[in-house]
């Protein structure tokens, strides 16, 4: 991984800064900021203050005015800030002329979730696609960010004649980008092999946004471990599991999480892990109905498979964490009639929308698990019937 200074520690303490502007209104920015500092609290540092500004747009040299900034700096200097986190992508010129202010870390959404990503690969994919996305991050603000990169070699014979440091580190950053790719494209083909190798079986791929219980579904449904916990990003490395709903079999498998202002190179890094949902057959979209924004969600995830051109899938709506949408909806002198009916409003809203494609569960306390079966199960007979009609007898 890249050895760079810009790298998030445990416990440093944060503030964080967004603007409002024509294309972000007030409410939007509020909600991007409560993610930015969840976001800060999985990489390991808390976010103690925020800042915002209303501007047209942001300020090409400092992002935010120069009053803002001076009240930052302030308040920084005086309360033991060890970083900054700005909630949109900052030019390598931002970011040098926003240190020189601030005398502290400066550091912007795509640099936080990149961070996140570089602690949580496991695999040699996942390990060689963030590293790419690291540095495709870097190349373009290689000269706000810093003056050089540590060389391989050195000395007489090095550097070309006339070539300055800044154009050699942009040739080392270009040649590792292509390194890396071709390392990628050799473990893509061997992961297209593998999935070759899985012969002629429905597959079932769970997408939805970062945080919504993917992987604690796929425990429910695959009863196997696999990781989940209450943090961004849990997932990166996409995991496939054989499962069999009453001697049907198929494949299973969890992917990483899709978040708002998801830098781009990291979405060109990883679509060869997302090739899972490319290829996949049925797809379990997975919505966090408790999160006030869940809506938002859908739509982002939604965009987010228009763009790997899966889209127009078999869908299911699996409406996660009812429990919690409960707790936070009714109040506790509700009469239960009325609980029911906002339900029954909510549920009958979806099918609509879903055409019957939805099913409202809670993974962690095993609501509604054999609905949610049934309803796999009868996608997954019918694509069987359509697909391999000889294997119907062996299944049915």
């Amino acid at each position: 991984m890249i050895d760079k200074q810009q790298v998030v520690k445990q416990n440093e303490r944060a503030v964080l800064v967004g603007v409002i502007h024509k294309e972000q209104t007030e409410s939007q920015v509020k909600e991007y900021l409560d993610e930015l500092a969840f976001l800060a609290e999985t990489a390991g540092a808390e976010a103690v203050k925020r800042f915002t500004q209303k501007l047209a747009h942001p300020d090409r040299a400092t992002f935010v005015g120069k009053g803002k900034l001076e009240e930052i700096r302030v308040y920084v200097t005086s309360r033991n800030i060890d970083l900054v986190i700005f909630d949109d992508e900052l030019t390598g010129s931002q970011i040098s002329n926003i240190q020189k202010e601030l005398k502290i870390k400066v550091i912007d959404r795509s640099d936080l979730i990149l961070d996140i990503f570089a602690r949580r690969a496991r695999t040699a994919q996942a390990k060689v696609q963030v590293e790419l996305a690291q540095y495709q991050y870097i190349l373009p603000r290689l000269r706000g960010m810093w003056s050089h990169l540590e060389r391989q070699g050195g000395g007489i014979g090095s550097r070309g004649p006339g070539e300055t440091e800044i154009e050699t580190d942009r040739r080392i950053v270009k040649d590792k980008i292509a390194l890396l790719r071709r390392r990628l494209g050799e473990i893509d083909k061997q992961a297209l092999t593998q999935r070759k190798d899985r012969g002629e079986f429905i597959r079932v791929a769970l997408v939805g946004y970062t945080n919504v219980g993917k992987s604690t579904t796929m425990n429910l449904l695959s009863k196997s471990e696999v990781f989940a916990e209450n943090k961004l990003f849990a997932t990166l490395d996409t995991t496939t599991r054989k499962v069999v709903f009453e001697q049907t079999p198929f494949l299973l498998s969890d992917t990483v999480g899709f978040i708002r202002k998801l830098p781009h190179h990291l979405v060109e890094s990883f679509k060869s892990t997302l090739d899972e949902v490319r290829e996949s057959d049925i797809l379990l979209h997975v919505v966090d109905i408790s999160h006030p924004q869940y809506e938002d969600q859908i739509e982002v995830v939604n965009r987010t498979l228009q763009e790997l051109k899966a889209f127009e899938k078999p869908t299911v709506l699996i409406f996660n964490k009812m429990d919690l949408y409960e707790k936070n909806t009714f109040d506790e002198w509700l009469a239960d009639e009325v609980k029911q009916d906002i339900l029954a409003q909510l549920k009958q809203t979806w099918n609509d929308k879903s055409q019957g494609n939805c099913v409202f569960i809670a993974a962690t306390e095993r609501r509604n698990v054999e609905e949610l079966r049934t309803v796999i199960l009868e996608k997954v007979m019918q694509l069987y019937r359509e697909r391999y009609p000889y294997k119907s007898e062996f299944f049915y």
